[in-house]
C-alpha cells in the first residue's frame, strides 16, 4: 500500500527530493516559493488533462505533457525528445484524485452517445473506438497507476529520475508517494 505524504513545510519534503527540481516543484506549488525566472526547463511533468489542475510554477520551469490519466503510453517519442534535445533529467508524473479515467467503464454509454451527438459518429464506430481504447487508457486506481507508470518509464529511461506524485483536487496540493 502506498504512503501518501503531504508537504506543508519545507521539512516535509522527502530527503531524496530536497535541493532537486522535484523539491523546487513542491516548494513552488505547495509552499508558495517566490516565482523567479528560469531559463532552462528543469523537468518534464506528465499530468492529466483534467481542467481542475493547475500548477504554480515559473515559466520555462518544465515541459508539461497532459494526457488522460497522466498515461504516458504512446508519448515515448515526446518524452525522448525532452530528454535528448531538451536536456531533461527528471520526469514527474502527477496523478490526481477523482480522475475520470479511473471510472472509465462507468462512462461507456456517455462516451459513445457523446461522440454520436457531438462528433457525428455512428454508434458502431463510437462503440468500437471505446472498446479498443478503454483497456489501454482506463485505470483502476490513480495512485496504483502512477506508481506503475513511473516504474515503466524507469525501465525505458534508466538514467532519468522518474517521480510519481499525487494532486488532490480537494485542496489543490501535491503529495509525495512512497
Amino acid at each position: 500500500m502506498a504512503e501518501i505524504i503531504p508537504v506543508n513545510f519545507q521539512s516535509d519534503i522527502l530527503p531524496e527530493y530536497r535541493g532537486t527540481p522535484v523539491g523546487l516543484l513542491l516548494e513552488y506549488h505547495n509552499l508558495g516559493r517566490a516565482i523567479g525566472s528560469v531559463t532552462v526547463p528543469q523537468m518534464l511533468i506528465g499530468m492529466c488533462m483534467d481542467s481542475r489542475k493547475s500548477l504554480r510554477i515559473p515559466n520555462d520551469f518544465a515541459f508539461v505533457l497532459r494526457t488522460a490519466g497522466a498515461n504516458m503510453r504512446d508519448n515515448e517519442f515526446r518524452i525522448s525528445y525532452a530528454i535528448a534535445v531538451g536536456g531533461v533529467r527528471t520526469i514527474v508524473l502527477i496523478a490526481h484524485t477523482d480522475c475520470g479515467m479511473a471510472r472509465l467503464a462507468q462512462r461507456r454509454d456517455q462516451f459513445i452517445h457523446g461522440l454520436m451527438e457531438a462528433a457525428g459518429w455512428d454508434e458502431a464506430r463510437a462503440t468500437r473506438h471505446f472498446e479498443n481504447s478503454a483497456p489501454k487508457f482506463g485505470i483502476r486506481d490513480e495512485v496504483e497507476f502512477v506508481l506503475g507508470e513511473a516504474e515503466r518509464l524507469r525501465g525505458i529511461y534508466p538514467r532519468i529520475k522518474v517521480v510519481p506524485l499525487l494532486y488532490k483536487v480537494e485542496d489543490d496540493l501535491l503529495y509525495q508517494l512512497r
